[in-house]
Formats: structure tokens, sequence, C-alpha cells
């Protein structure tokens, strides 16, 4: 059997082109929603992203920024922007893009951006108020995650979801998302991570699998149930001499040899990551609507 593919870039257009008359709706009503991107040095994935994000935002009449700051910037100084941004009514919704230098603590950043404005859902209060099933900005990347699977026909309700990788912005998110006990969720969920024996023994019993694990190919298809839905969060560069940049993007799944095993499968790039721009930008018209409820 050959996969479905799922495709990110066509649902991701159908959730913008929903946004639509929703911004016009708060236009009309004198408020504009505007998204504030932080992006500190030049690493050339956060540059594409943020440039794509504003993108967006310009496609469906959101105002959009990049606070753009050097590398080098103290982690004061990128304290500073933040906090601007937070004071600033224009800014309906702030994010920073990570990964940010070596030097600077990623936690500390994050907890400053005020909660009302935290459109990617990383804030300790949105994630705690997500732990306990209460109204908040969900995590863009899992809430694109949970978007693919409703709307390519793959609910998870009632099924076996295999979640490989910890992290604060995919993994132990998605893994509550989809665990939570309402419409679109109610799935059992097994979180598997680097401390995990034999994890292929795991990744054969789900029904829907999901690698966020940032290594190259490290899902094979050996590994993956006949028939499962393999959702790739992975964005990895491999070296390609044939590319004019010297490399080319690939997944955590070995795309070519599970799409012959899989029944659905979400290709790298233009999977889950023109949904996790979408989601930012649900969040964004959310936060200039009033917030969650």
């Amino acid at each position: 059997m050959t996969a479905q593919i799922i495709d990110g870039k066509a649902i991701a257009s159908g959730v913008l082109g929903e946004l639509v008359p929703r911004i016009e709706a708060l236009v009309a009503r004198g408020t504009r929603p505007g998204l504030a991107a932080v992006l500190v040095g030049e690493m050339p994935a956060s540059v594409t992203y943020v440039r794509g994000k504003m993108k967006d935002c310009e496609a469906v009449g959101i105002s959009g920024e990049t606070f753009r700051l050097p590398g080098a910037s103290s982690q004061d100084e990128i304290l500073d922007v933040v906090r601007k941004i937070n004071a600033d009514p224009q800014w309906h919704g702030i994010i920073v893009q990570l990964p940010l230098p070596p030097h600077v603590d990623e936690e500390t950043v994050i907890a400053a951006i005020d909660p009302a404005k935290d459109v990617d859902g990383a804030h300790p209060q949105s994630l705690g108020r997500m732990l306990r099933g209460q109204p908040a900005f969900l995590p863009a990347t899992p809430s694109g995650v949970q978007q693919l699977l409703l709307r390519s026909g793959n609910p998870p309700d009632g099924k076996h979801v295999v979640v490989c990788g910890r992290s604060n912005l995919v993994g132990r998110p998605l893994s509550v998302l989809l665990a939570q006990k309402r419409p679109g969720a109610n799935a059992t969920v097994t979180l598997c991570h680097t401390g995990t024996p034999d994890l292929a023994e795991h990744t054969r019993r789900a029904a829907i699998l999901v690698a966020a694990m940032g290594s190259a190919g490290a899902i094979t298809a050996d590994m993956v149930r006949e028939g499962a839905v393999v959702i790739d969060v992975g964005t990895n560069a491999v070296p390609d001499a044939a590319k004019k940049s010297g490399h080319r993007l690939v997944g955590d799944v070995d795309f070519d040899a599970v799409k012959e095993k899989a029944g659905a499968i979400t290709p790298v790039p233009g999977g889950v990551g023109p949904m996790t721009r979408a989601m930012l930008l649900v969040n964004t018209v959310l936060a200039a609507e009033g917030g969650p409820a």
C-alpha cells in the first residue's frame, strides 16, 4: 500500500481562510490583530521560519513585525525587547523564535512574555491551564498536529497514539492535549523518549505515531504498524550537493520507506510546519478577540 499524503500546506490554507472573516470583524471594530516576533541571531532555519510567519500575517490581514537582535545580545537586552512588546497595545501576540543563543536562558525569556500575548502557548501559565483542561492558548505545533489529524479524517479519539520525543515544545504538551477528555482527543497516549528501552516495541503498537525526536530518519519502516497514521514533526538539515544551499530538509521518519507501509503520512517539508504557523495566527486572532474562554 502507499500512504495517503497529509498535505499540511492545503490544510493550513483552509485554517487561515477561516480567520479572514474574524479579522475583518475585528478591523471593523477598530482592532487589527498584531503579531510581534523576536528573532535573535541569524540561524538560517529560524530566519526562514519567521519570514514565513510574517508572510502568513500579510496574507490574512494581520499586522506583523520582526524585532531582530544580534546573536551576541545579552539576556537583559532580549528581555527589554520582550517587555516593550508586552506594554505595546498594537501587539496582541508575541513569539520568541527558538532556539536562543546558548548564553541565554530560554525559560527566563519565555516566562517574561505576557501570558495574555503568549500565542505560542509556551508560557508556564498557558501550559498549566492546558494541563488542567482550562481555556488556554494551545502550543502551536501540538495544536497543529491535532488539527492535521482531525482535518485529514484521522481523529485520535479512542486510538493508541505513540509520541516519540518529550520536549516542552512538542512531545509533552501534545501527549496531554491528545489525552484530554474532549472531542478531538480522548486518545490513549504513550510518550517515548531517549530512556525508553526497545522503542520499536512501542511504535509498532501505534494507530497514530508522532515523531518529534530531532533525529533524521530515526523512525524506519520496521518500526511502523501496517496502516498507521504517521505524523513527522522533525525538521533536520542533511547535506545535499544538488541543492544551492548545500543541504535539504528531512524529517524524523524514513519517508520513502514508511509511506509504503503507513496508511497516512505527513511530508517534510509541507506537513506540520505550515500548520504550526497557521495555529500561531489562530492564537493571535483569539488574543485580539479577548483571549481563550
